[in-house]
């Protein structure tokens, strides 16, 4: 055998026993975890672990909101339009960017005027199936939240909903729009509306992937490397909390359960409730597209998925597991990275009008 062959072959060898080499999946490219230690070909997943997981729906519907094909145009132009922040300048996009999952990757994200919010910007994507929203809860649901931004005087800075209404009746394509997605109604361009046109958009923001695939019945939608992490993220005691359609997202959890949480400047879900049990308790983030959607935590301190597992191990559930264990359960998270919908979320043509000006600050 040639001497160039040799090396090649020796190096190949050495990679796969020291997890660095990366080979491909369906949609991304994965580090391979240490695969030494034991025989991954004959991985196996327990039907009963799986149980508490389901795939995702195509779309996330409300009985309070009914999704049509109007609605949904007019939210997708509201949601990229910067004309529902005061001066212009930021959309619901700006922070929660479609194209790159619902997120802009930043630990705090820039509003009015450069001013920066106080926690991370969650992804949109499959945001409308949590039961409820924001990190500490204080909505409902998307229809509620896509109105809290545009007051915020730090995010989109209006003034109040009068304000943003008048803006919109300013400009006739938008009033057409309302008028279409909302018949019937005598005066249809309410804020209110405003609010439920972007919630039906964001209904249809949904993102399946490989693992909804091996849920369905595909077991060849996952590698085995991956079915190991799963495994692992099982037996570590992870599906406590991020279980169901969304891996989380459906319940609020204290951030430093098994050891105190460093950074106790932000109490959560106690500013909203009052109640002192509340205190650092924050809405279990999903982990749908996790890989994609760093930095983590509410205040963004994790900036890569590794360093997010082996916290959560050791300040949740107070266990610190091995590299070779973090490497196989960042292999599975991975396998969650869905599909982002292309053609559902292309930008639409805005409304025109003359001149848009900017309300007074009071």
């Amino acid at each position: 055998m040639p001497k160039r062959v040799l090396i090649c072959v020796a190096a190949l060898m050495i990679a796969c026993c020291w997890g660095v080499l990366e080979y491909r999946g369906d949609n991304q490219t994965l580090a391979s975890p240490p695969q030494h230690s034991m025989d991954i070909s004959k991985t196996k997943i327990d039907p009963a672990t799986l149980k508490v997981f389901a795939p995702l729906p195509e779309v996330m519907s409300s009985e309070k909101n009914s999704i049509t094909q109007a609605k949904v145009d007019l939210g997708r132009m509201l949601y990229y339009d910067q004309r529902l922040s005061l001066e212009n300048d930021i959309s619901c996009n700006s922070c929660h960017q479609l194209d790159k999952f619902g997120v802009d990757q930043k630990a705090f994200s820039s509003g009015h005027r450069g001013k920066l919010g106080s926690r991370n910007s969650p992804s949109v994507y499959n945001a409308a199936a949590h039961f409820a929203q924001f990190w500490d809860g204080r909505a409902p649901d998307v229809e509620e939240q896509a109105k809290g931004p545009v007051l915020n005087p730090v995010e989109m800075a209006m003034p109040n909903g009068e304000a943003v209404v008048s803006r919109l009746k300013a400009i006739p394509g938008y009033v057409e729009a309302f008028r279409r997605a909302f018949p019937g109604e005598a005066d249809p361009v309410t804020f209110n509306n405003m609010g439920k046109a972007i919630g039906a958009f964001e209904r249809g923001l949904v993102t399946p992937s490989r693992w909804d695939d091996f849920l369905k019945g595909n077991d060849a939608a996952l590698l085995n490397v991956e079915k190991i992490g799963f495994n692992k993220f099982v037996a570590t005691g992870c599906a406590m909390c991020h279980s169901g359609v969304l891996l989380g997202g459906m319940a609020y959890m204290k951030m430093g359960v098994a050891k105190p949480w460093s950074d106790v400047s932000d109490e959560g879900r106690f500013a909203v409730t009052h109640n002192a049990a509340d205190k650092m308790k924050f809405k279990v983030p999903s982990l749908r597209n996790v890989e994609m959607t760093g930095p983590y935590f509410h205040r963004g301190t994790a900036t890569t998925l590794e360093e997010a597992v082996k916290s959560m191990a050791e300040y949740e559930l107070g266990t610190t597991p091995s590299r070779d264990d973090v490497l196989f359960m960042v292999a599975w998270l991975k396998s969650l990275t869905g599909k982002i919908p292309g053609e559902y979320i292309r930008m639409p043509e805005l409304p025109k009008a003359e001149s848009v000006k900017a309300p007074a600050e009071e």
